[in-house]
């Protein structure tokens, strides 16, 4: 029996290749085929091979079992249950993905899983954790080679040096000279409150009233508020009481450059006791102890007005309210106070003068406005006159610009209806005015021909057969 299982291998070989992984051609119901085939065939004369040929008949069925199994895991992986054209779950094959997709997927390439992106979305390049993942503190390592005990208790914070004299006045300066342009005194404060000023903090109020003497009256009502404003959060009274003193110090200086610093001084003096920053008996302190002649003309200012301000003075409003920070009603009542005043005394110098401390060049259209009015309403020669002198005063000096005149001139026009209802032949006058002030040069020819003319002939009534009247103003 032997004899014979020898000859009839070496009569039929094995061949290499189906043992191999690659499949054979054909599909797997032919291979099934052949395997019956080939079994029929491992038969001679009615008997079975020896156990070789059994081993090698089983390894052959392994392999291929192998391959079908590796064949199918790859091509429905990451796809649940594959279903055909038909939705056939029998078939069981389907088109493989393409491998692009596969590169690109991120999804589990065992067939495991849910589908979920990797490490919850914690993972990948330039990604830093969970989304809405909170750390915890971490915990200093004591067998650390760089650990040091006086670190577990260190609290640190932004430490701001604190000026010194040379950069106090670099930086406090331009925020003084900003604040003449708001007037916003919490803006001064925040931006003082992040300085670090320590011993010169009493030098804010001598910087401010020292550039407050250069300026104008409303700077120094600015000044005045700011001081009453920052006394508290910033400065403290004695911060205050100290740079008075070191301003009468200083005043034999300051009257070099402000030949009236002694007298605004002595104003500032008095608006801070009356502001409650500075303590009524600090003029008091002084007496007998000054020597310097401007130091004692400013207490002695100052003095006087506190006691003019217990007979009704307001001493709040002892520099004025200049610019733009005064409502325009009070700007309108100032201005036709200004031109009844000129009436009375006739001096167009002190006109000029009130009218350029006020401070509002923007609004000098209202001053031609009022002054126009005024001669509508009045009909007499004599103002009239005085107030076309005022206004060609007032048109060379260039203290009312073209500009100003001509929308004062223009809003007159634009008014003349209502104003000729109170005022009846009010547009006679308005023409007379207007020739007068193209006369003087104040107005252009351009500005002359837009004022509105009623036509003197009109029809007396409609049952008058087209008799027509001179109208008499």
């Amino acid at each position: 029996m032997a004899t014979d299982c020898e000859a009839w291998l070496n009569a039929n070989p094995v061949e290499p290749e189906d043992l191999s992984d690659s499949f054979a051609s054909g599909d797997e119901n032919a291979g099934g085929a052949v395997t019956s085939s080939r079994n029929i065939t491992n038969e001679i004369n009615g008997n079975w091979l020896s156990s070789s040929s059994n081993n090698i008949h089983e390894a052959r069925l392994k392999a291929r079992a192998k391959r079908r199994l590796r064949k199918n895991s790859s091509r429905d992986s990451g796809r649940g249950d594959s279903l055909s054209d038909n939705s056939d779950p029998a078939r069981g094959t389907s088109a493989p993905t393409s491998p692009k997709s596969k590169l690109l997927d991120r999804k589990s390439r065992l067939g495991k899983g849910r589908g979920l992106p990797k490490k919850g979305g914690a993972g990948g390049k330039g990604v830093w954790g969970r989304s809405g993942e909170v750390y915890e503190p971490e915990e200093v390592d004591v067998k650390d080679p760089n650990y040091d005990e006086a670190q577990e208790n260190c609290v640190y914070e932004t430490v701001v040096p604190p000026l010194d004299e040379g950069d106090f006045e670099k930086t406090v300066t331009p925020i003084v000279q900003e604040y003449f342009e708001h007037g916003d005194t919490n803006e001064v404060a925040e931006l003082l409150g992040d300085l670090n000023l320590g011993p010169m903090r009493s030098g804010v109020p001598t910087l401010a009233i020292s550039l407050a003497l250069e300026a104008k009256a409303s700077h120094r009502e600015l000044t005045s508020r700011l001081l009453a404003d920052l006394c508290g959060p910033v400065l403290t009274r004695c911060d205050v009481e100290s740079s008075f003193d070191k301003l009468l110090q200083e005043l034999p200086d300051l009257v070099l450059d402000t030949p009236g610093a002694s007298q605004l001084v002595g104003q500032f003096i008095a608006r801070a006791v009356r502001d409650r920053i500075l303590s009524e008996k600090y003029i008091e302190g002084f007496k007998g102890r000054v020597d310097c002649e401007h130091t004692r003309a400013a207490l002695d200012r100052a003095a006087v007005l506190l006691k003019m301000s217990m007979g009704g003075l307001r001493v709040d409003n002892l520099w004025g309210t200049g610019g733009g920070q005064r409502p325009v009603t009070q700007l309108i009542k100032e201005m036709n106070l200004l031109l009844k005043e000129y009436l009375l005394s006739g001096d167009s110098k002190e006109a000029e003068r009130c009218l350029r401390e006020l401070e509002v060049p923007h609004f000098h259209h209202e001053f031609v406005y009022e002054a126009i009015v005024m001669v509508l309403e009045s009909k007499g020669e004599k103002t009239f006159k005085m107030v076309l002198q005022l206004l060609k005063c007032v048109w060379k000096s260039s203290i009312i610009t073209v500009d100003q005149i001509r929308r004062g001139y223009k809003r007159v026009y634009m008014d003349i209806a209502d104003i000729n209802i109170d005022v009846p032949g009010g547009y006679f006058i308005l023409e007379q005015f207007v020739e007068k002030s193209f006369s003087a040069g104040i107005i252009d020819e351009k500005l002359r021909e837009l004022c509105p003319c009623r036509g003197r002939k009109r029809f007396v009534s409609e049952g008058d057969g087209g008799r027509l009247k001179l109208e008499s103003y």
